[in-house]
């Protein structure tokens, strides 16, 4: 059952694999904002685990980002989620994430929910 309030965090320390450099977002070996993003996005899945119904998935509709700080490789980054909004089938999630340092980023994350088979009967 979904409830607002619920949140669920996760940490992940910054790799080569992260870095605007890699991602192709820019020049810098620094946390890439695509990085960012999807560690936001795959937060927000974790978040929803075990609440919905049976036979049903989430899919991201909208996200909103600001990406306000760097952070270096080797540092550790940590990301949570949390459910505002639930509105029929669309979830409403924000979303932090921070560094040693301080916040790196927020996101307003919109996830709609899904029939997997029927939604991928109509690609």
């Amino acid at each position: 059952m979904l409830e607002t309030g619920k949140s669920y965090t996760q940490e992940i320390i910054v790799g080569p694999k992260d870095t605007a450099l890699a991602h192709g977002s820019g020049h810098l070996e620094v946390f890439a904002t695509p990085a960012m993003v999807g560690l936001m996005e795959n937060t927000a899945i974790h978040c929803l685990e075990g609440m919905l119904e049976p036979d049903t998935d989430t899919v991201g509709i909208e996200i909103h980002v600001q990406h306000t700080k760097a952070t270096a490789v080797g540092k550790k980054v940590m990301c949570k989620a949390t459910i505002v909004e639930i509105d029929g089938r669309r979830i409403r999630i924000e979303i932090e994430a921070t560094d040693e340092k301080g916040t790196i980023g927020h996101a307003i994350h919109d996830r709609f929910i899904i029939y997997p088979e029927k939604f991928m009967s109509k690609l």
